[in-house]
């Protein structure tokens, strides 16, 4: 079962951006933290930002699903714009599956419980649909063996893949992760990576904010280099990360070269 048949995305026109974001700008008090910045995704697209730190990469992930409030400038998802009314947010957010840094399972509760609790109570599953949903997630992860198990028990890695186990659980259009690698052991990113690969061949719209170049080279359809509140450059990831044109772009990846 491939992610566009779980989450409806084949009545989706791939010639119309899923994600639609024109002229934003975000200030945090007085300073200005994106700037006039337009980025359009289209169904089955990963795009991966990246960038130096403090480059406003994890603020317009936010900015997409309503978490962080724009100043100026429009973003529309499946062409309907968001507003920030608490109705159209909720509605909006079921729409969009996200992964933080941080795993933010419920440690009170099972993994099972975890991935079935919003199935029934946003979408009004059944406890047995849910339950099945879960189960396939679990499987798709390769946590099926930790249903049961509360996530305090499980690894850095494994809690990750249990997050996005929850995220897919909601039948999302597209899916956003913030750095979803940054706060695990090195030998654990592999096994989260493993699955976000699996998520882009099977064709999930994906926006990625990483400092995970592999994983740009492998899955990204465009990377986006962000920079001085805006976008310095994108493309292939064959351009930006091995031909960058800006003067921004290379010395970023001269930043890299030399860590």
């Amino acid at each position: 079962m491939t992610v566009h048949e779980t989450s409806g995305l084949s009545d989706l026109d791939p010639g119309r951006p899923l994600v639609e974001m024109r002229g934003i700008v975000k200030k945090f008090g007085e300073t200005t933290v994106l700037d006039g910045v337009d980025l359009a995704v289209h169904p089955g697209e990963v795009v991966v930002l990246i960038g130096p730190s403090g480059a406003g990469k994890s603020t317009l992930l936010r900015c997409i699903n309503g978490l962080e409030r724009v100043q100026s400038g429009t973003i529309r998802l499946g062409g309907e714009e968001l507003t920030y009314s608490e109705k159209h947010l909720n509605r909006l957010r079921s729409r969009i599956g996200m992964v933080f840094q941080s795993f933010n399972l419920f440690p009170h509760m099972k993994v099972i419980d975890n991935l079935t609790m919003a199935q029934q109570d946003v979408l009004g599953r059944s406890k047995a649909e849910a339950r099945e949903r879960s189960v396939q997630l679990l499987e798709r992860v390769g946590l099926a063996e930790k249903a049961q198990a509360y996530p305090d028990n499980l690894s850095g890695g494994q809690q990750q893949r249990v997050a996005i186990a929850r995220a897919l659980a909601m039948d999302p259009e597209v899916m956003l992760f913030d750095e979803p690698t940054s706060a695990l052991d090195p030998e654990l990113v592999g096994e989260v990576l493993q699955v976000m690969r699996g998520l882009a061949d099977d064709g999930m719209t994906m926006v990625v904010v990483t400092h995970e170049m592999r994983f740009a080279r492998r899955a990204a359809d465009r990377v986006v280099l962000m920079a001085d509140r805006g976008i310095a450059e994108e493309g292939t990831p064959e351009q930006v990360l091995e031909n960058p044109t800006s003067e921004r772009g290379r010395a970023f990846l001269a930043e890299l070269n030399e860590g």
